[in-house]
């Protein structure tokens, strides 16, 4: 099921981050987030009390979240975006996580192709995002759901780590 969090949900979007930590400790990161810097639970809470955290459950396990809503960063406005939307008509994916174990099952297909259908519940027009260049599964699971690649420069992910090749991606709704 695919729905908005509630707080009830918050210690298993946590335990869903410190396994991909574990994940990434032993098999190496795709990622640039650091422990304890970004995400955290204080992301999660934010995002819940701001309506923007949603949640795929499986059998009344969290299996993943993402976080939408149309706060762009600030890097974003360097950007030569396709659609041209102005910033009203535009949502941004800024979390995606998916636990290890359920990885290859289509929850991270399931929770993108739900904030699409929110972001057009909105009104929007385009759906923007960001991740890093060595970050393969994302790049071809965006690519695979219709995000264009708009541009590659550098971006400061969760407000607090400098990555020097990300890459901005987005889809006209």
């Amino acid at each position: 099921m695919l729905r908005q969090a509630v707080i009830t949900d918050l210690d298993s979007i946590e335990e869903g981050y410190r396994e991909h930590f574990a994940q990434e400790r032993i098999h190496g990161a795709y990622t640039v987030f650091r422990e304890g810097v970004y995400p955290t639970r204080k992301t999660a809470e934010a995002a819940l009390q701001s309506g923007a955290l949603f949640v795929y459950e499986e059998n009344g396990a969290v299996l993943g979240s993402i976080i939408l809503d149309s706060k762009q960063p600030d890097e974003y406005q360097t950007i030569e975006w396709q659609s041209g939307a102005s910033d009203e008509e535009v949502n941004v994916i800024h979390l995606l996580m998916v636990r290890p174990r359920a990885a290859g099952k289509g929850v991270g297909s399931a929770l993108v192709g739900y904030a699409l259908d929110v972001a057009k519940q909105r009104a929007c027009i385009a759906v923007r995002l960001d991740t890093g260049e060595q970050n393969i599964p994302a790049v071809s699971l965006y690519t695979k759901l219709g995000f264009k690649l708009n541009a590659a420069s550098s971006m400061n992910v969760g407000g607090a780590i400098f990555h020097g090749r990300h890459l901005f991606f987005e889809k006209i709704l």
